[in-house]
């Protein structure tokens, strides 16, 4: 067994405003995580005190993201973006995943009222008004701020609150307000995005309008599969100001349950991984790789007992210090979407099909002492072990040489065993012309850009 790496003790929430906001709206929901998460949050240009001169088309703000995110990020990190930061981090979040941007890490994203990478669903009509306010490049004035604060609330927010949002939408730039509802907001980045694997959490307010929960069942619920929706009572759009304490909590649950389950990959290879010298198609599967699994796995096929059977397997087969890499859950998804490694031994029957008649078989392994799960897994794998009904003793040893080593692949291809072994070879030339390679190839050598780990062997 590999000791572990040491990585950022501390995660990190990287938040993204609303139109007419600014980074300042998550310091509430911030200072309820701070002894748990790092807060990140970045002005978009246009707003707070970043310049529009920027840009500030969606693309144009996923750059301007990523840019000002590049070598600042912890291990793991959470993308959280509101209403019309929900439209950029999708996209940055799918160019995250693509490996097309400098930056590792991403455990999941939070949708905040979270505008769609689809045209954004809003009423000409009040589009139209809302253009008005800004008409011949005119700053907004106090009768427009009030009417878009009381229209996006549930109930009144409470004076600092409100002040705080008075204040962000009067330095708002016009220019940058008129292009989001005339263009940014029409954008359609639904093929870019796609259906995302990454673990999400999407929160609405009963009380708003085209963003509530019936839009965010027809948009961002689709895009993101695994997505767990609540519903804020009462709530409008404004979601960080009016339900501050309640964001906060819906955040920490779905890391505790979901998106932090997996293990930190340490800091020296997070920022090798987002180096030029690791291309991006391997940055990609890399960041794929890390994602948790839960609550089910994408294509999962097993039920729950045999779950529970194959997670008991994974443990005695692969044991490991530290927080556990999910291997059950890795191996039924790979089986279940048809990436197995292309053979099986000929005694058996197609993969998914042979790992249900074996759990079936090992049923209730999971409620036996350590000692005995130890001698019945002996037993399979010797070919002593004859269950009756199902597989024979021979195809239990083959489907077991098979379990096993399914197991043990899922644990070595995850960066974070990667770090513990000290294995850097995906680092081996990025997409330029020239690949770096390795220069120094004597035993006991090491380039001068590999991570130096304490512990790793």
């Amino acid at each position: 067994m590999f000791p572990v790496p040491a990585a950022s003790a501390r995660p990190a929430l990287v938040f993204l405003h609303a139109l007419g906001s600014s980074r300042h709206a998550i310091d509430g929901v911030a200072a309820h995580l701070a002894d748990r998460f790092d807060a990140l949050a970045l002005d978009l240009p246009g707003f707070g005190e970043a310049p529009a001169a920027v840009g500030t088309d969606v693309e144009a703000m996923v750059d301007h993201a990523a840019r000002q995110l590049a070598g600042r990020l912890p291990a793991r990190w959470l993308l959280v973006g509101h209403s019309m930061g929900g439209k950029i981090a999708s996209v940055l979040a799918a160019r995250v995943l693509a490996g097309r941007k400098p930056l590792f890490g991403l455990s999941g994203i939070v949708l905040l009222a979270g505008s769609p990478p689809c045209p954004e669903p809003m009423a000409e009509d009040r589009r139209e008004d809302m253009l008005s306010w800004v008409a011949g490049g005119r700053p907004l004035g106090e009768d427009a701020i009030r009417r878009f604060i009381d229209a996006n609330v549930g109930e009144p927010l409470d004076s600092g609150d409100d002040a705080r949002m008075r204040a962000d939408l009067a330095r708002t730039d016009p220019q940058a307000w008129a292009a989001w509802l005339e263009r940014g907001s029409r954008e359609d980045w639904s093929e870019a995005v796609g259906v995302s694997p990454l673990p999400a959490l999407i929160l609405a307010g009963c009380a708003d309008g085209d963003l509530g929960v019936e839009g965010q069942r027809r948009t961002n619920a689709r895009v993101y599969p695994r997505a767990r929706l609540e519903v804020l009572k009462g709530a409008g759009h404004l979601l960080p100001l009016e339900r501050t304490a309640a964001v906060a909590e819906a955040i920490g649950r779905f890391w505790d349950e979901i998106a932090g389950r997996e293990p930190a990959v340490p800091d020296e290879y997070v920022r090798l991984i987002a180096s030029e010298r690791v291309s991006a198609r391997t940055r990609s599967i890399l960041a794929h790789r890390i994602l948790a699994t839960a609550p089910a796995p994408v294509g999962g096929f097993l039920n729950e007992t045999q779950r529970r059977t194959l997670r008991a397997l994974a443990v005695r087969t692969v044991p490991q210090d530290g927080p556990p890499i999910d291997l059950a859950a890795r191996v039924e998804e790979q089986i279940g979407q048809g990436r197995g490694d292309g053979w099986r031994p000929a005694v058996l029957p197609p993969d998914a099909q042979a790992y249900v008649q074996a759990l079936d078989a090992l049923a209730g392994l999971e409620a036996l002492e350590p000692q005995a799960q130890d001698r019945r897994i002996a037993e399979v794998a010797e070919g002593r072990f004859a269950p009756g009904g199902g597989l024979s003793a021979e195809q239990m040893a083959a489907w077991f040489e098979d379990a096993r080593t399914d197991l043990v692949r899922q644990w070595l291809a995850h960066p974070a065993t990667m770090a513990r072994i000290g294995f850097d070879g995906f680092a081996n030339g990025g997409d330029g012309l020239r690949k770096q390679g390795y220069d120094r190839l004597g035993a006991g050598e090491r380039e001068a850009w590999e991570p130096v780990l304490e512990g790793a062997r």
